[in-house]
């Protein structure tokens, strides 16, 4: 086949189309504009570059339309390029987005866009939703403010900073009631709060989970609680390494008890055997940590409204 004709259906065919006729679903909840999540069974793949590109999560793979064919189906080149030519002119399902498009806009440094950003308040939009949509104690909260940790986002979201190992930010997760994603021109490293000279290592797939897992302990001595962000690149990963050779250092995979959560936690467990550090799997009993901290804080909610409903004890008359 001809350069312009791989160049055709390279340009035709998108990583949307490929995983869509390979029974893959879009995973609204956990996708974002620039990085649609496909999920089929444990199968999970991230489309980028509007369609044009697509990694693995649980693994190095990624690549373009061509590389991703491949990667289900295996196969030479010449029979990628037929499966590719039979779908031209396939349109896949779009997703619904809750927000429009924006247009374009120059990108401010992240140093810049993060200064600019107020830390939450009491009573400030983003504290509500820690509050009353995600259950963090208030004094979690200050926690993670005292080390520079959250910003105020857009409509009442949060931002959770990465740093690197001075320190310095890198990006951050966005979360909110409509809206999840990472920050334009960010990278994913880890999200750090508690101990940073720590050597028990809390690893989860998300800072609102690292957070609640903080607030369910009561920020344990010696304990540092890190967020990959759903992600699993080769900085991350170094990071990782970088803290679990640490003397004494104790790697936890305190990830998510799904599939995704298992093979985290599997490379964990790797990292701590390669390294010779101690390695524990802290499964949490819900979904994930966030899930946890919601249903013991409704507990407690719940008793507290049962004791101030009871009526008070009477002394015995003296008689």
């Amino acid at each position: 086949m001809e350069t312009s004709e791989v160049e055709y259906l390279k340009e035709r065919v998108t990583c949307a189309a490929v995983l869509e006729k390979a029974g893959f679903a879009v995973d609204v909840k956990e996708s974002t504009r620039r990085a649609v999540k496909y999920r089929r069974g444990d199968d999970i793949i991230i489309v980028i570059h509007e369609g044009k590109g697509w990694f693995d999560p649980l693994s190095d793979a990624k690549g373009d339309v061509f590389s991703l064919i491949r990667h289900l189906d295996g196969g030479s080149f010449a029979e990628v390029l037929a499966s590719a030519a039979e779908l031209v002119g396939f349109t896949p399902l779009e997703p619904a987005w809750t927000r429009a498009a924006r247009e374009q806009e120059p990108v401010a440094s992240l140093f810049e866009r993060w200064r600019a950003r107020r830390a939450p308040w009491p009573g400030s939009a983003t504290w509500r939703y820690l509050g009353d949509e995600r259950f963090l104690p208030d004094a979690i909260i200050r926690a993670a403010i005292r080390q520079d940790r959250l910003r105020e986002g857009p409509r009442g979201s949060l931002w959770a900073a990465h740093v690197d190992d001075v320190g310095m930010v890198t990006g951050w997760e966005e979360r909110g009631p409509e809206w999840r994603g990472f920050s334009t021109g960010g990278s994913k490293v880890l999200f750090r709060m508690g101990v940073l000279e720590g050597t028990r290592l809390c690893v989860t797939e998300a800072a609102i989970d690292a957070i609640s897992l903080a607030a369910l302990e009561g920020l344990r001595d010696g304990s540092l609680y890190l967020s990959t962000g759903g992600g699993w690149s080769p900085v991350t990963e170094a990071a990782v390494r970088a803290l679990a050779v640490r003397p004494g250092a104790q790697l936890v995979a305190a990830t998510d008890a799904n599939a995704q959560g298992e093979t985290f936690a599997m490379r964990l467990c790797a990292i701590a055997e390669e390294v010779g550090c101690d390695w524990l799997r802290l499964r949490p009993p819900a979904e994930d940590w966030n899930e946890v901290l919601k249903a013991k804080m409704k507990e407690e909610r719940i008793r507290k409204e049962e004791r101030r409903g009871l009526p008070h004890a009477r002394r015995p008359r003296q008689g």
